[in-house]
């Protein structure tokens, strides 16, 4: 949803008749959101798009989300970096937190997907941490790389095809809301302001292919955690042209534009993406506070409204000790948190950070699932004593 794009061939209006070049009549596919009243795109089919025979319940595509034994109100860490490789994207994802509106999780895909998947639980947004691939959809195929953030939209049928030989390592966010553009980022025609902290031109959208058959002819869709599996006589990926704002993209965090300011900023100046009851942040490389007695190191601070997840990238942490690449903090809101013993002062006089990380915070607690358990780092609240 960042702009309006066509590709393909498309007819001079919507819902009109528009035939292939022996007559046949195509099919038009509306994928529409907030009924139909938010943004849409509209799909040309050469078949009915709808004509899958029902298969049945799979446990392919399946996203189980079960809450651990309730525990003390910590701070927490846990390493992503001890996941096991799974299968393919599709069967890989390991659940880890989740509420109403968000559900994260973290993969280590190893094969491409073997079935086209359709998330009907909401929208997927992936931060490649390893590796890259091309997410194949019905509107094009999206290139994607390590430090890329990749998108896709809620009951978009698509696969993803990892590199091969190249270690994978994601970390996913399912928007139940759907994703959006921080509101003070764009102006009222909806186009990116000039002083957000990205332009149009940084959005990788869909390269259009047109009608393809790579043989896979059964569909996987997920609503409520629960899947099902659908057959099609012919390939679903049969779309000679579409138009609309509702497709994947792709965007490197590193074309992420920070903020500087003579003393400290608050984390939402970060803000990079949005959802219901969440906001999504990104920690890049930086010039730091140059007020001449500034305090780099983010302050202690009681967000008694939030809990905050963050994942760690690379580069240098001023305010954490024992925490690498891979980790992820947790701090539930009522916890008050801050920097290790002797970050806060040992700031003073930095001029840049070479930090890399993904923030999220949200308005509804966050329930860690028995994967993160199995993940945590035993001892780690009491590392700030």
């Amino acid at each position: 949803m960042i702009e309006r794009r066509v590709a393909g061939e498309v007819p001079r209006k919507h819902h009109i008749q528009f035939r292939g070049p022996e007559g046949a009549l195509r099919h038009e596919e509306c994928l529409t959101r907030e009924g139909f009243d938010g943004p849409y795109s509209i799909l040309y089919h050469t078949h009915r798009p709808h004509a899958a025979r029902l298969v049945g319940p799979t446990e392919r595509g399946r996203l189980s989300r079960v809450a651990a034994q309730p525990e003390a109100l910590a701070r927490r860490h846990y390493k992503t970096g001890e996941v096991a490789a799974g299968p393919s994207p599709l069967d890989a994802r390991v659940p880890l937190f989740f509420n109403d509106d968000v559900t994260l999780t973290v993969l280590k895909p190893s094969a491409p997907d073997t079935v086209y998947f359709a998330n009907g639980d909401g929208d997927d947004l992936f931060f490649i941490f390893e590796g890259g691939g091309v997410l194949e959809s019905v509107v094009g195929d999206v290139r994607f790389d390590k430090d890329d953030y990749l998108f896709i939209p809620k009951g978009l049928l698509h696969r993803i095809v990892p590199d091969p030989g190249v270690a994978q390592h994601w970390f996913g966010v399912e928007m139940h809301a759907g994703l959006h553009v921080p509101r003070q980022w764009r102006n009222d025609v909806g186009q990116l302001k000039m002083d957000a902290p990205y332009c149009h031109r940084d959005f990788r959208g869909p390269v259009f292919r047109g009608p393809t058959d790579v043989g896979i002819r059964e569909v996987v869709a997920r609503r409520e955690g629960r899947a099902t599996a659908y057959a099609y006589a012919e390939s679903p990926f049969d779309v000679v042209g579409w138009d609309g704002a509702v497709y994947p993209w792709a965007f490197s965090i590193l074309d992420f534009q920070p903020r500087v300011s003579s003393i400290h900023l608050p984390p939402t100046w970060h803000g990079t993406f949005a959802t219901r009851g969440a906001l999504l942040c990104s920690f890049v490389p930086r010039v730091v506070d140059f007020h001449p007695q500034a305090i780099p190191c983010p302050y202690p601070h009681s967000s008694v409204d939030c809990d905050e997840i963050l994942f760690y990238c690379r580069g240098n942490f001023t305010s954490r000790r024992g925490v690498g690449p891979g980790s992820i903090s947790f701090h539930p809101m009522g916890v008050m948190h801050g920097p290790h013993p002797g970050a806060y002062e040992a700031s003073v006089g930095h001029r840049e950070t070479t930090e890399l990380a993904v923030m999220l915070d949200t308005f509804k607690p966050l329930r860690p699932t028995a994967e993160a358990a199995a993940l945590e780092a035993a001892g780690y609240h009491d590392t700030f004593l």
